[in-house]
């Protein structure tokens, strides 16, 4: 019997892996590979979160309004021109669909998010790779590797797994030199976590012309990752199809009230952004005085790569964690097997991290 196949690429496609979430003989593992809010979520938004729950029986706002109201407020943007999603990388599958197909071609950096090279190949278009050298993304890279066939850039601003990210003057550059015809898609996940005062989201481009898209997450500093929540500043006319495609409820009636207490609460979003960044600087000379090196990061994680002698690689270095019952990210999929991904956690499970390194390069045989 002839079994129905799927359209031809898709089997081809490697499944995205998620950091682990437990080890084996540890009940309540120290979680640092997935990125996650160190701080958890508001107050404010469990509060919202849970007084939602007797509303749970009805269909929530399909247009995400209230939501994309908050959103377009706190950020100075025009709500109609925003799109929420079940994450953003829900809004990233779909601008893939609508905007590439076959014989299309999508180009992302090197080392960049490998969701982007998912979406291209489900869409039947083809992933394009450019070189990051020193793992920062090159806007002659990927400018060089735009072509003819090119519909879709995806950028990540600041870049995952790196930390590194592209000043206000490249991003302008990258959006100037690409074709009118090609939609840039700035993936500005880490966002708010960027204290350089030449970063930029892109949000600017977006209002600069039509061909700019600016994707963010509530998932990151606002901690709901578990309610799976992105959304996209567009121009109308992508605003219009991703509005055409998306499901018809595709934000959850607990996550709307959630996202939008948790924007409103302006003074825990500080005191997190100001503690990833006292940690991340801090963390970042620690790993540095053990020999690792370690890119300037803007985001709430940092890139350690591992000098890879007398055992002090970055596999033994992971099983070295993973004994102690820390859980951080590998990173052979991104083409960096020679480093980990270490997210920003609290006090505690950094200083728990630190200290199991230090023993690590140490003695790695330990």
């Amino acid at each position: 019997m002839t079994a129905p196949q799927p359209k031809p690429g898709i089997l081809g496609i490697e499944a995205y892996v998620p950091g682990r979430a437990k080890l084996a003989g540890h009940g309540r593992a120290i979680r640092l590979a997935s990125n996650e809010g160190a701080l958890g979520p508001s107050p404010r938004a469990i509060e919202a979160y849970r007084a939602a729950a007797e509303d749970i029986f009805r269909y929530p706002d399909g247009s995400s309004t209230h939501l994309r109201e908050a959103i377009g407020a706190h950020f100075g943007l025009d709500p109609e021109r925003i799109v929420c999603g079940c994450g953003s990388g829900d809004l990233l599958h779909l601008l893939a669909h609508a905007y590439a197909g076959e014989g299309d071609e999508v180009v992302h950096t090197e080392h960049g998010f490998l969701l982007y090279a998912i979406a291209a190949r489900a869409a039947g278009a083809t992933p394009v790779a450019a070189a990051e050298p020193d793992l920062v993304a090159s806007v002659d890279a990927i400018l060089e590797r735009t072509g003819p066939r090119t519909r879709i850039v995806f950028v990540a601003n600041p870049s995952n797994p790196t930390g590194t990210y592209l000043p206000a003057a490249e991003l302008a550059r990258l959006r100037d030199g690409l074709p009118e015809e090609v939609l840039l898609v700035v993936d500005a996940a880490y966002a708010e976590y960027a204290t350089a005062d030449d970063y930029d989201s892109g949000q600017g481009l977006v209002d600069r012309g039509a061909n700019t898209v600016m994707a963010r997450t509530f998932s990151k500093l606002h901690a709901l990752a578990g309610l799976r929540l992105g959304w996209a500043y567009c121009p109308a006319p992508v605003a219009d199809v991703l509005n055409r495609i998306r499901g018809p409820f595709n934000v959850s009636l607990p996550a709307q009230a959630a996202a939008a207490a948790a924007l409103a609460d302006t003074a825990f979003t500080e005191r997190s952004r100001s503690h990833n960044a006292r940690l991340r600087d801090a963390v970042t000379a620690r790993l540095r005085a053990l020999g690792l090196t370690v890119p300037d990061s803007q985001a709430n994680f940092l890139l350690a790569r591992f000098p890879g002698r007398d055992g002090r690689d970055a596999g033994a270095a992971n099983a070295f964690l993973n004994a102690r019952g820390i859980i951080v990210r590998q990173l052979g999929a991104y083409g960096l097997a020679d480093c980990l991904r270490i997210s920003i956690g609290t006090d505690e499970e950094m200083t728990a991290v630190l200290a199991a390194l230090e023993a690590f390069m140490e003695d790695p045989h330990d």
